[in-house]
């Protein structure tokens, strides 16, 4: 009777342990089988970026994380990546060659290339259309594109920074005052200016205005004379440093009509119409002078010109005064362009691990409940009523809360907002919070940031997705090519056809030819060229 009990025991123990090993992946963690009345929650674990990299990281008892297990049915596990992106990518790096990825991830698009490479990273394309409202708002074909490579798209990307947050701004009072109207062409354009630097605009009586106002700002990623001028060189179809369009892909400096572009400027240098302290000009001192009145056509960003402190120097010092959003000045060739416009995403991958376990779809359900109006408001600023009210203009605000240390701004409420990078998009909403409408205190004018960006993002740019993301040159070759786009401006080199000949022969001998071409492959098998 004992033998055949211990028998009967050991059977059984072997027949549980085939159903422990054969279970299926639903069974195990990755969700709920058809048919299972009470599924197991599955276990996600998340690697995301701190929002504010100061403040700690959100409580162990977090609202939030019992209410996605109550209502998604998933163990959420967070940590956060560490706050400099070089530390990101030597922590993504370590967790991919020991293959110990969490499910979901952070990771930048460098980085993410390399990994797929060794088959760490799942494809997630049949994830989109499990989360539809996430999709709509977040993912558009240039999202997709971003994180797609050789056909199949390895992670989501969403926006971070605004684009096309700048615009072409011309003193209005002025062209009143001189009885202009608003100029459409480059020739429009350079009579404006010379009238903004002859005829005394601001009526002071003394010969102390310009036409144009810039300063050379580049990033390590532009070239030429930077994004201040980037208006004028649109102008003649080669605004920014790289052309991503299949006919025409290259450098800019390379094509015959950056030629015409330098010309150009070189005209406005040599008859003064631009403020002649642009080359040393930094930030501060650029906006310092058009808060002066210095000059009257610039380019600049939406906050950093109508934003209430940006704002109101200028307004103390021309009440009367006023900067509209202007399109573009038309080139010859009819072509205009405030200037390139790139995207910068957030991306979130997925573990190939996390695939393999049938993980998906609830990942997707995750994602898709952050993009309701529940979680993104929760992520986004809290919790109604104890962290944020909605104001009259429809926005979340701090102002009015029951208890001001409660706050969604304050630092001790930061750490519930730490997950608010993968809900924010850029939203109308966002973007009222950001930029609230005030009164201009000296003037009273009514003035509105937001409805600048609006008005500068409706004006004609030209796409660069990808561009800032190509090689680099190398240090000697940038020197060479900075410098001298200078010298010709200035003078110090006579800008003629031949000389402008010979000196794109010496670039290209120094490597300029060839950084063309690695950056057109380089483009190229990013999908970025279209």
């Amino acid at each position: 009777m004992k033998e055949k009990l211990k028998l009967t025991l050991v059977v059984l123990m072997i027949l549980g342990l085939a159903v422990s090993v054969f279970a299926s992946p639903q069974q195990q963690g990755g969700g709920a089988s058809a048919g299972t009345t009470a599924a197991a929650p599955v276990n996600i674990e998340l690697w995301y970026g701190a929002s504010v990299t100061e403040a700690g990281p959100p409580p162990a008892d977090w609202k939030v994380l019992q209410l996605i297990r109550d209502k998604l049915n998933i163990n959420l596990t967070i940590s956060s990546l560490p706050s400099n992106e070089s530390d990101q990518d030597v922590k993504i790096n370590a967790a991919a060659a020991a293959n110990t990825l969490p499910d979901v991830f952070m990771v930048r698009r460098s980085v993410l290339q390399n990994i797929v490479r060794v088959g760490v990273v799942g494809a997630v394309d049949d994830l989109y259309a499990l989360m539809p409202t996430r999709t709509k708002i977040m993912y558009d074909a240039d999202a997709k594109g971003y994180t797609t490579f050789n056909g199949k798209s390895w992670g989501f990307a969403s926006p971070s920074a605004v684009s096309k947050n700048e615009g072409v701004l011309i003193r209005k009072d002025w062209l009143d005052k001189l009885g202009l109207g608003v100029p459409v062409t480059t020739e429009d354009y350079y009579n404006v200016m010379r009238a903004f630097t002859e005829r005394d605009p601001d009526g002071n009586g003394r010969a102390d205005t310009y036409g144009y106002g810039a300063f050379i700002e580049l990033n390590p990623n532009e070239e030429g004379l930077g994004r201040r001028f980037d208006s004028l060189f649109g102008a003649f179809g080669v605004a920014g440093t790289w052309n991503l369009t299949r006919a025409n892909a290259g450098l800019n400096v390379r094509k015959p009509a950056y030629y015409d572009a330098l010309a150009y400027v070189k005209r406005m240098v040599d008859d003064r119409v631009i403020d002649p302290n642009w080359t040393s000009y930094g930030k501060d001192d650029f906006r310092a002078a058009w808060k002066q009145g210095r000059f009257g056509i610039m380019r600049e960003q939406n906050a950093a010109y109508a934003a209430e402190s940006n704002y109101a120097p200028f307004d103390k010092n021309f009440p009367n005064g006023s900067w509209i959003v202007v399109d573009p000045p038309k080139g010859p060739r009819g072509e205009q362009s405030v200037g390139v416009y790139t995207q910068s995403y957030r991306i979130y991958a997925v573990s190939a691990k996390a695939i393999q376990a049938n993980k998906g779809p609830a990942i997707a359900k995750l994602l898709e409940w952050m993009s309701s109006d529940e979680g993104y408001y929760l992520l986004g600023w809290g919790e109604r009523g104890v962290n944020y009210v909605v104001g009259p203009d429809g926005a979340p605000t701090a102002t009015g809360v029951p208890d001001e240390s409660k706050g969604f701004g304050k630092p001790e409420m930061q750490p519930l907002t730490q997950l608010r990078n993968m809900v924010f998009y850029n939203s109308e909403v966002e973007l009222v919070a950001r930029y609230p409408t005030y009164k201009a205190p000296t003037s009273g004018k009514t003035m509105s940031a937001l409805t600048v960006l609006f008005d500068m993002q409706s004006r004609a740019w030209t796409p660069n997705i990808g561009g800032d993301a190509l090689v680099y040159p190398s240090a000697d070759l940038q020197r060479f090519y900075r410098q001298g786009v200078i010298e010709f401006i200035t003078g110090q080199r006579q800008l003629t056809q031949s000389a402008w000949t010979a000196w794109v022969a010496e670039f290209d001998r120094l490597g300029g030819l060839d950084w063309e071409k690695a950056g057109i492959a380089e483009a190229e098998a990013s999908g970025y060229i279209r």
